[in-house]
């Protein structure tokens, strides 16, 4: 049985996110919004926090052990201040964890400290593919053998920070299988195209980025010649997702409720109308129903049940769910506020609507 007791070093780590999320996130969310412009330097500040390098052995540069459960505590109260630079701020983390959970031990030797122990930079990943019945697990982009390399061809979408990155994984079909290969920066063949334009996340910068006979030596493939087992790493990017969404849910039913307290209609707070009571007491029970199955997934994750991938798949299924619907009566207690700018409800159900297309942006 699993504990809801966090620990003293997880107590610590929450309570500093939760200040950097209410300090340094919330109040610079509706710029970054309406400019499509995260400010970098918050984003370093996130990073210093050392969410990711926590989760990253000494002997690779890091000074903890991966725990999925700290990173998804920390996660949502990112999610809670602003998604787009908690996403931001995740982006290494989608080049680095993979790296851990299927890495060979040269691979993590050599690509794992570069980015743990200096600067954020832009070390991402592309999974995303244009396609209305996406499926990780049978990926369009290919990647086939010849001679002492593989190639790669294909086409990815919401590919965060592509253009400039320092260091890509790209996941290909491989006899069948999604395996993930190490892209070196500037490689020859991979063309970042336009930046997207979404309904939500505006700030952070995703791209659409072909590859056309991208040559990567065999050594670059996710756990050499052998491969590895994606199940993981889907597992960990889904949970990621739930845990994001959960927290950005709570920002807006904490605003919904703030603001059913505090405003009149026909002389008493709508707060006490029986309509919205009943509405704002479903969602609070949809936003603990799926944090509670975000923190079993991630449970069993870093325990290694045999029904882990169930889980995260079952957390993230229900948080694309509920984001919606939490975000948008957020919007609707607000009435006629929750549609204008002046208030942040708009900008969560805007971005509340892409979590169902989100899973690959961020892992815990």
């Amino acid at each position: 049985m699993y504990s809801f007791e966090p620990s003293e070093e997880q107590r610590m780590l929450v309570d500093a996110v939760k200040r950097y999320a209410a300090n340094d996130l919330r109040p610079a969310m509706r710029d970054a919004d309406e400019e499509a412009q995260l400010n970098m330097d918050l984003v370093e500040k996130g990073w210093e926090l050392g969410i990711l390098q926590a989760s990253v052995p000494e002997e690779y540069g890091g000074f903890g052990e991966r725990s999925a459960v700290t990173s998804v505590l920390a996660a949502e109260e990112m999610a809670w201040g602003d998604l787009a630079a908690s996403l931001a701020v995740m982006t290494p983390g989608l080049y680095v964890l993979p790296l851990l959970l299927a890495g060979t031990e040269e691979q993590k030797q050599e690509l794992i400290p570069p980015v743990i122990e200096a600067e954020w930079k832009p070390y991402t990943a592309a999974l995303l593919e244009w396609k209305f019945d996406f499926d990780a697990n049978d990926l369009q982009t290919t990647a086939q053998e010849d001679g002492d390399a593989y190639v790669i061809n294909g086409e990815k979408v919401y590919v965060p920070f592509a253009d400039g990155y320092e260091g890509m994984i790209v996941y290909a079909k491989v006899d069948g299988k999604t395996q993930g290969f190490v892209v070196p920066k500037a490689a020859a063949g991979v063309t970042v195209g336009e930046r997207h334009k979404l309904l939500g996340v505006h700030a952070l910068p995703l791209y659409r980025v072909k590859f056309e006979g991208v040559r990567v030596p065999k050594e670059n493939r996710l756990g050499g010649a052998a491969g590895h087992d994606f199940a993981p790493i889907l597992a960990s990017m889904w949970v990621a997702n739930a845990a994001l969404a959960v927290g950005m849910s709570r920002a807006a039913l904490e605003y919904a409720i703030d603001y059913a307290k505090e405003r009149e209609a026909f002389g008493v707070k709508i707060g006490q109308k029986q309509a919205i009571a009943f509405m704002l007491a479903e969602m609070a029970t949809e936003v603990e129903g799926v944090r509670l199955l975000t923190w079993e997934a991630a449970w069993k994750l870093d325990k290694g049940k045999d029904d882990f991938y169930k889980h995260a798949y079952l957390a993230h299924n229900g948080a694309v769910d509920m984001a919606m619907m939490v975000t948008d009566r957020a919007v609707q207690v607000l009435g006629g506020h929750g549609y204008i700018r002046e208030h942040p409800v708009e900008l969560w159900m805007r971005n509340g609507r892409g979590f169902a297309t989100f899973a690959g942006l961020a892992m815990v």
